[in-house]
């Protein structure tokens, strides 16, 4: 009996292998894995919308022979547009201060109408600025031309830091003979929205 059961399981383990094909194990089929694209990360260079923002600089000025200079702060808000490599973008600026003394005439505050045309270097703006500025006095207020350079650092998608020199001519201030001639250089902190 024992030589039955025996004989019995050596021919189902061999019917077993056979059926299976082979004794070896399975060949393993190999795994093709496809490379994943991570795509690039934007630098922070879309500078589209619009911001506000706080400044504080120094206003110098002379008139004829007068010259004075003083601490200024103000705000100012604008729109930008980001063209790909080139930003295009408007901003009314005011800033006030310590009165600026030039021979009688006291400098109150002053206020702009700029159009702005930069280039995109990503995180970093560089930009160039004109337009029209109002200066008021003690004695009255009037109208001159302004320009002048500026840069603009992304720190956060939403808060930007920079710096900007504008230089002002008004002739014949307030119809009084006198030309002002004023330079300011401003740290400004903007947030974006």
């Amino acid at each position: 009996m024992k030589r039955i059961l025996l004989g019995t399981a050596l021919v189902a383990v061999a019917a077993t292998s056979t059926y299976a094909g082979s004794a070896d194990p399975a060949p393993v089929e190999p795994m093709i894995v496809e490379p994943v694209t991570v795509a690039p990360t934007p630098i922070g260079g879309d500078w589209t919308g619009a911001y506000g923002g706080l400044s504080f600089g120094n206003l110098s000025a002379d008139a004829d022979d007068f010259e004075d200079s003083e601490g200024v702060y103000g705000v100012y808000g604008g729109y930008d547009y980001d063209f790909g490599q080139f930003v295009v973008g408007g901003e009314l600026d005011y800033q006030t201060g310590e009165d600026i003394e030039l021979g009688g005439i006291e400098v109150d505050d002053i206020l702009r109408a700029k159009v702005r045309g930069g280039y995109d270097l990503g995180r970093t703006l560089v930009y160039g600025t004109v337009g029209a500025a109002q200066l008021s006095s003690n004695i009255g207020d009037d109208t001159g031309i302004v320009g002048g350079l500026g840069v603009e650092y992304k720190v956060t998608e939403q808060f930007t830091v920079g710096g900007e020199y504008l230089a002002h001519r008004f002739d014949d201030f307030d119809d009084t003979g006198i030309d002002v001639e004023a330079d300011t250089v401003s740290i400004r902190g903007s947030f974006r929205f």
